[in-house]
């Protein structure tokens, strides 16, 4: 499907917004929206939204971000990634949608960025999407053999103190597949801060295909869906009894 780079239209606005008042939250909480509300998904958030919906805390946050879906890259890829979803949606599993968005955005050079322990699967993605006419370069995360002693660890801060352990490069890895010219890259199971490196610091765009998370199978959601119960230890000592409905923080002070 060819693409069409012309800017979106804006979406279209009442004339008159049904409420005036300010809102008593000065941060968005999303995360607190109920279920019966949820009025974004239908474009109602102005009439229904709650007080810390994004719409009522930062209105010119929405309009400033929408005007990045203006230039002709990022609309591209808003698009690209839109006709993925649709065309794919229940269909495609999330190594499918990566194959196809490659190919919407016309890109021809993927990157994986993978843990060193994951390199046989890294093997397979990589063959994957070969298949699909790609070119393909990949780095680990053990990439140069760095000791950890050369980044400021201490020997007892080693999983294994005693001998040599490479410390995880992110950076290098990065630049590796910059340096390879590669326009997207997928992640496969970095852990918590160096996959936060590597975002950083890949100049293509970069997705995640798989979640570091050694205890459970490497899906990280199943902390939080069994948090009631076998996961309860999650929580910190701050935790309410009851389960609050509105978010305990962001509201603006007194005189404000």
């Amino acid at each position: 499907m060819a693409d069409v780079t012309t800017a979106p239209n804006k979406p279209s606005q009442k004339s008159k917004s049904p409420q005036k008042k300010p809102s008593k939250y000065q941060d968005p909480a999303c995360a607190y929206c109920p279920e019966t509300v949820r009025a974004c998904r239908l474009g109602e958030q102005a009439e229904r939204g709650p007080g810390y919906c994004p719409t009522k805390v930062d209105e010119p946050g929405l309009t400033n971000a929408f005007s990045e879906y203006e230039t002709e890259f990022i609309g591209k890829v808003a698009r690209a990634s839109g006709r993925v979803e649709a065309e794919g949606y229940c269909k495609w599993t999330r190594v499918e949608e990566i194959v196809q968005f490659c190919k919407q955005m016309g890109f021809t050079r993927v990157g994986i960025a993978t843990c060193i322990s994951f390199l046989d699967l890294a093997n397979v993605l990589s063959r994957v999407l070969e298949s699909h006419g790609l070119t393909v370069a990949s780095a680990c995360c053990k990439s140069g053999g760095v000791a950890k002693e050369d980044i400021g660890l201490a020997d007892a801060e080693k999983i294994r103190p005693g001998g040599h352990e490479s410390m995880c490069n992110p950076v290098a890895q990065a630049q590796l597949l910059n340096d390879a010219g590669c326009e997207f890259n997928v992640v496969l199971g970095l852990c918590v801060g160096h996959d936060s490196m590597f975002f950083r610091y890949s100049e293509g765009l970069a997705t995640t295909l798989v979640a570091k998370d050694r205890v459970l199978a490497h899906n990280p959601i199943g902390a939080l869906q069994l948090s009631d119960t076998y996961f309860s230890r999650i929580f910190g000592p701050e935790k309410p009894e009851k389960t609050p409905k509105l978010p305990a923080e962001g509201r603006k002070k007194k005189g404000k």
